[in-house]
């Protein structure tokens, strides 16, 4: 099994997008939802980086890139690509990172680097039991689990340590 790819570790980067544009595809196709053009290109944004974007930034982007979007497409294409389970919003951030498990009904746990950031989307079953019990020991059904944790990566954090950025 191939080393799963880490936003603080040297990678294929074009490989992480273009899952991401094929996951889209085949969910959207699925679902017989219509993967616009600017759906597609707004997705293709998120997942340039694994820092997440805010919609203003994904508008700024495409400005440059000769679209005439106004705001309302942008939100309109996020709403989208949250429905589908394609992007998480960080609400800490008020911005948008691309799904690792995309079409997968799970709990979004986020490890956020405060110095760098980069998000890393955590897989933990423990973690996800735990929030489970909790709620149900309150007698209590989440509709939607998302947990953010910040901190630092191991690069910034080696860098702290060694006193370079």
């Amino acid at each position: 099994m191939p080393e799963r790819a880490l936003p603080y570790r040297p990678h294929n980067h074009q490989a992480c997008v273009s899952q991401a544009l094929a996951d889209a595809r085949h969910i959207c196709r699925e679902h017989n939802a219509r993967l616009t053009a600017i759906r597609e290109r707004v997705l293709e944004l998120i997942w340039q980086s694994h820092k997440p974007l805010g919609a203003y930034d994904i508008l700024a982007q495409l400005g440059t890139e000769g679209h005439n979007a106004a705001p309302p497409t942008v939100y309109r294409a996020l709403d989208f690509l949250l429905q589908y389970g394609l992007v998480h919003r960080i609400s800490s951030l008020n911005a948008f990172t691309g799904c690792t498990h995309a079409g997968q009904k799970h709990q979004g746990v986020f490890l956020i680097c405060r110095q760098c950031g980069n998000v890393l989307e955590l897989e933990s079953e423990p973690v996800a039991r735990a929030i489970d019990t909790a709620a149900k020991t309150e007698d209590f059904r989440p509709d939607e689990i998302t947990l953010e944790i910040t901190g630092l990566c191991p690069r910034c954090r080696a860098g702290a340590e060694t006193g370079t950025d």
